[in-house]
């Protein structure tokens, strides 16, 4: 109703046309260069930013940011394909849907905004890591060895390729010259940069190309309708394996966090209204599921289209709507314009695209600040890279908990003597068993002929490792003769006031440890 309401005025209207148009031109050589690095009909991508444009575009959730085909799936759409075939591309992606409808019905669109940065930071580092190993081969005209490691080594092999002359290097110089126009496109004056510079930079290396003929790949061409090709029963049936499974569950928890993160980003961007995340959520769920339905590629919200409709002066919804329309008419009057630009170029694109994924300057800051939160980083970008994507956004997740227990079981173990000998020890904090070889160290060199109180009343959390633990030193620590050690705490004594400190304390200062 909001949207309804402002698009009475004029200006409303005005803007969020010539913002329909930015987007526009910024989607139409992504959308293409997506599905081509995914190994798919160039069309299929133009389906999904038409489907994230019109359909996605009118539903609840974000009203700013703008859904489509996007860099950060391409690795994963890729290895899918190669792996189960394009006709279970569909499945895959509907019933990554389906779990995103799911998911956002029951309310766990919020808790999405749950996942460690570093992991998050490390996904998609690793996503652009290995964008650009494959692409860089493109960029070449060149077969690409399978495998990230067999990518990274078959890299002085394409240089001596390259540098030999030929095809090879006439394409590698129309790619390069890609990212060279979006590099320093950015640096031109605003009124230069009312074009996109994606949209100039595939522009400009299509007409160099065609004018002096060079004998470069093409974009193949197949027609819209001809290209969506909805899956049969024989792809579900396909679609049972564990292989399958671990797919379909890192297609939904990658699209669903990169959608959200960027709905975060985008409203940092605007002063217009929140993003709904459970909303959102469901709305991207609808788009992959009808995505899914036609045999096309995977949907997220996409942050390069998103900041460019904001920065175009978007109000509402229609100029997300606007767009995808925009695309359709392009696919359907246009389709032989695709086909005569360089994959060289599209490559380029590509290229850029993941190295901006890489946090180059935030890694300096990041190690001298949280050392810790750069490690997961990089294990997590590594793992993508020397595996896959589901298994290192996995092992990513791990670290982050393992590192939220570690700094979470901070224990201070303190001890002071008492007149008559008595020892009083007393342990703090959040005690797990990560803490235990710390803990043992410190009650294990206590004296073995004085009696001990060991006080467990300070603790906020004592789990069940560390309790037998501490009852099985406390039975076995003390010389016989010597009275046993007595625990003190919540669950070992009564009142954990039973500790007599009114007795008066010897000069003994107390010792404490961080453990």
């Amino acid at each position: 109703m909001l949207m309804f309401t402002q698009l009475k005025s004029p200006s409303v209207w005005r803007r969020d046309f010539l913002a329909s148009l930015v987007v526009f031109l910024v989607a139409l050589p992504l959308c293409v260069g997506v599905a081509v690095a995914s190994g798919v009909p160039a069309e299929l991508g133009l389906v999904t930013g038409i489907v994230g444009g019109i359909v996605v575009g009118l539903l609840p959730g974000s009203s700013i940011q703008v859904s489509g085909p996007a860099a950060g799936l391409t690795v994963l759409v890729y290895q899918a394909v190669e792996e189960f075939g394009l006709g279970a591309l569909g499945v895959i992606v509907l019933v990554s849907g389906l779990l995103q409808l799911a998911l956002g019905a029951l309310k766990f669109g919020r808790w999405f905004r749950a996942i460690s940065v570093a992991v998050v930071q490390g996904m998609l580092t690793g996503i652009g890591l290995v964008l650009i190993l494959g692409q860089v081969y493109a960029m070449a005209d060149t077969a690409q060895p399978s495998g990230a490691l067999g990518k990274m080594a078959g890299l002085p092999s394409l240089a001596a390729t390259v540098f030999s002359g030929g095809t090879a290097l006439i394409a590698f110089l129309l790619g390069a010259g890609t990212v060279a126009v979006l590099v320093l496109w950015p640096r031109l004056p605003a009124r230069v940069r009312v074009v996109p510079g994606p949209l100039v930079a595939v522009g400009l290396t299509t007409a160099v190309a065609a004018v002096f003929e060079l004998p470069v790949a093409k974009v193949e061409v197949q027609g819209l309708l001809e290209s969506i090709q909805p899956p049969g029963a024989d792809d579900f049936a396909g679609l049972a394996g564990v292989a399958a499974i671990g797919t379909v569950l890192a297609f939904t928890l990658i699209a669903s966090a990169e959608s959200l993160f960027s709905a975060a980003a985008v409203d940092r961007m605007h002063d217009g209204p929140r993003t709904e995340y459970d909303k959102e959520l469901m709305a991207q769920g609808v788009g992959n599921t009808i995505c899914g339905a036609l045999g096309a590629l995977p949907m997220t919200a996409v942050i390069v289209r998103s900041a460019a409709n904001v920065q175009a002066g978007a109000r509402t919804r229609l100029s997300r709507v606007l767009h995808g329309l925009w695309l359709l008419l392009f696919a359907a009057l246009l389709p032989a314009a695709i086909g005569v630009i360089p994959l060289a170029a599209l490559a380029g694109v590509l290229v850029h695209a993941g190295c901006k994924l890489v946090p180059v300057k935030e890694l300096g800051p990041l190690w001298r600040e949280h050392r810790g939160e750069a490690v997961i980083l990089c294990v997590t970008a590594v793992a993508i890279v020397t595996t896959n994507l589901f298994e290192g956004v996995l092992l990513g997740l791990l670290l982050a908990v393992c590192k939220t227990a570690w700094e979470t079981s901070h224990i201070h173990v303190g001890t002071r003597e008492l007149t008559g000998g008595r020892l009083v020890v007393s342990i703090t904090g959040n005690a797990t068993f990560l803490r235990l070889p710390r803990i043992l160290g410190e009650l294990e060199a206590l004296p073995k002929d004085r009696p001990i109180e060991l006080d467990l009343c300070g603790l906020r959390h004592l789990d069940h490792a560390c309790r037998v633990s501490l009852e099985n030193w406390a039975l076995r620590h003390n010389d016989a003769g010597v009275e046993p050690v007595r625990l003190l705490g919540p669950d070992a004594a009564p009142d954990c006031a039973a500790i007599d400190t009114t007795a008066g304390s010897t000069a003994q200062p107390s010792v404490t440890s961080k453990a």
